[in-house]
């Protein structure tokens, strides 16, 4: 690519004078040659798919959502709402005109009448600072609530960004497994075949290998629309991330916390957390009822403007709303935020057992399928692995068909399936039980 431009440089500070051959100035060559791997990096770059780790697809995902950024600015809105519900309410300027005849031949008179006239006035409520600090304490409350409404939005991110990558994680071996069957089966309809042509096996035998390429390819088909799925999945919280490889799985057999503290962990559980500035929501809300018993008032001065022929006069008024029926209106509607109070405690308290009833299921399924795992990489595989080479050498032997080889084969495959299946359900627990609690930029351990 850079031929074209060593030529015509080369073209530019030649001497059509000089006889000798033209040799490229020193800097102009350091210059090419650094074009040339530039140009060579960001080939090689392009052509090498990037890597996407456990623990960058959390970052990813959590510096693209904007629900986190929503309740960013929801916490913002509402702390700035309680800064202006602590100040007192603006005063009122007031225009007016007073005592104007309308009939007569003084009508429409500004100046004639001795009772007409023209006013200018200032009216200021002043709120009881109690009232004002129990308004800002709700609007801070719902402040704290937004940001307690953020931890969930960011662990329940956290959480299904982990599934998504684990799942796409085992996906991939699946169809992994699945593509090493059929490069063996492919094999043995080969060998089906060289038999059968030397006399030596039955055109049952060709069949039969045929027949199991041809079911492995199905479930070949399979994964692979499970795999491009999974990916869809994962792009929807990393972005396009499809063509990324995935890294080494985090360990999925180790917890940050023991079973015995779980009670104690799920003390910061985010939604108990914002159930908790729900609660103190209701509170403040009742606070403000409470308050309201209290009659606020208001001072208003006005000056009144009358004809040249008579004196002007200046208006001092006072007003105190009357709480005519307070059993009735003030104290019902305490009642009302005292209850609601009351009836958040409980949903807390309630909620925050039901957690804990389903943190110790998934504690108690994850443990279950680690056992589980233990019993196949221990017994179940070696015993499968153990009857196909035990058919195989039969078969070679002439002692079994080909279909016995096939089918025990096949059951070995079932059984690596099944044991990744299992290791794939007991990630998901792991992933659940990981992401109870949010963190920012959460660090995996990763095998090495």
């Amino acid at each position: 690519m850079l031929t074209p431009l060593l030529r015509a440089l080369a073209w530019r500070h030649a001497s059509p004078s000089s006889a000798k051959p033209f040799r490229l100035p020193s800097c102009l060559a350091l210059m090419c040659l650094t074009l040339s791997t530039i140009a060579f990096n960001a080939h090689a770059q392009s052509a090498t798919p990037s890597v996407l780790t456990f623990e960058s697809a959390l970052r990813l995902a959590q510096d693209r959502s904007q629900q986190l950024v929503a309740q960013d600015r929801a916490a913002k809105a509402a702390r700035d709402m309680a800064v202006a519900a602590g100040q007192r309410p603006d005063p009122t300027l007031k225009f007016g005109v007073n005592n104007l005849p309308i009939d007569g031949p003084d009508r429409f008179s500004l100046g004639r009448d001795f009772m007409t006239m023209q006013s200018v006035g200032v009216m200021q409520e002043f709120t009881r600072e109690d009232k004002r600090l129990a308004r800002a304490r709700r609007m801070e409350s719902e402040a704290e609530a937004s940001e307690a409404a953020r931890a969930v939005a960011l662990a329940n991110l956290q959480r299904d960004t982990a599934l998504a990558w684990l799942d796409r994680s085992y996906q991939e071996r699946m169809l992994t497994l699945l593509q090493t069957q059929r490069t063996e089966t492919l094999l043995q309809v080969d060998a089906a075949q060289a038999a059968y042509r030397g006399g030596r096996g039955a055109q049952a035998d060709v069949f039969a290998a045929r027949s199991a390429v041809a079911q492995i390819e199905d479930r070949i088909d399979q994964a692979r629309l499970q795999v491009a799925m999974a990916k869809t999945a994962l792009a929807r919280w990393t972005g396009d991330t499809a063509d990324s490889t995935l890294d080494a799985a985090p360990a999925i057999d180790h917890l940050a916390w023991h079973h015995d503290d779980l009670e104690a962990a799920l003390a910061d559980h985010p939604e108990l957390a914002l159930m908790a500035k729900q609660e103190q929501m209701a509170q403040a809300d009742a606070d403000m009822a409470r308050a309201n018993k209290q009659s606020d008032w208001s001072a208003e001065v006005m000056l009144n403007h009358r004809g040249p022929s008579y004196s002007n006069m200046v208006s001092i008024n006072v007003s105190l709303p009357l709480q005519w029926d307070p059993q009735q209106r003030q104290d019902r509607e305490l009642a009302a935020k005292l209850a609601t109070t009351d009836q958040m405690h409980a949903q807390r308290e309630e909620a925050a057992r039901e957690h804990l009833a389903q943190a110790r299921s998934l504690w108690q399924a994850w443990q279950s399928g680690r056992d589980r795992m233990a019993r196949y990489d221990t017994t179940l595989l070696p015993l499968a692995a153990e009857r196909t080479q035990a058919a195989l050498a039969a078969y070679r032997g002439a002692t079994l068909p080909l279909t016995a080889v096939l089918e025990a084969r096949r059951l070995e495959v079932d059984a690596r399936m099944e044991r990744l299946r299992l290791e794939m359900e007991t990630a998901r627990l792991w992933a659940q039980l990981s992401y109870l609690i949010p963190a920012e930029h959460d660090v995996a351990t990763t095998r090495p």
